[in-house]
């Protein structure tokens, strides 16, 4: 029988290699629990009191504008961490809502236990110094493609690096991950199929 938890153990060590004992160690704590799509799993003015892994599925975090127009921040694909992390470390309130495209399936687990994990478990220290580093990294790549690059190139990384989100995702989020209008979007989607 296959291991309930592998995709999520898998994950660790995929990032970071760590024996598959210490992996059942700091992942002995998470349970499983299902979202229907279009459900809020962390809303704006909340405190993440737990951590997500997500193990199947797509989610989104968004942010209103000053018009009250959704804006779409990232878009999570499994398997992943999804977290306002600021707000899960410092116990504040989240900025962000974070909601999910499609079901989904998670895993959770507590504050307690992650910082449990931190203080004992030397390679989850490790992961998780990881892990934020790459969170960094993806952020600050964003970052500089959205004050660089113009909509056509950054829809066209985009469609190179993460095709499957295309058939998975309504193109107006899409649209609005990149900062574009819908019509902008469609354009240039025409003008590259005419290549």
């Amino acid at each position: 029988m296959i291991n309930e938890k592998s995709i999520l153990n898998n994950y660790f060590d995929s990032l970071f290699p760590i024996e598959k004992k210490i992996v059942e160690k700091i992942t002995e704590t998470f349970t499983n629990f299902e979202l229907s799509k279009n459900t809020i799993l962390l809303d704006k003015n909340t405190i993440s009191t737990k951590t997500y892994f997500l193990e199947k599925g797509y989610m989104r975090s968004y942010i209103l504008n000053e018009e009250n127009e959704e804006v779409t921040t990232n878009i999570y694909s499994a398997p992943c961490f999804v977290n306002d992390f600021l707000s899960f470390f410092k116990q504040q309130p989240s900025r962000e809502v974070y909601q999910t495209l499609t079901n989904c399936s998670f895993w959770e687990t507590s504050l307690e236990n992650v910082q449990s994990n931190f203080h004992n478990i030397t390679e989850f220290r490790e992961f998780s110094r990881l892990l934020f580093v790459i969170n960094y990294y993806n952020l600050n790549d964003r970052l500089i493609e959205m004050a660089s690059q113009k909509a056509e190139t950054r829809y066209i990384n985009l469609l190179k690096q993460k095709p499957h989100i295309f058939q998975n995702i309504p193109l107006k989020i899409i649209a609005s991950y990149l900062g574009i209008t819908d019509s902008s979007l469609s354009r240039i989607r025409k003008e590259i199929s005419k290549m």
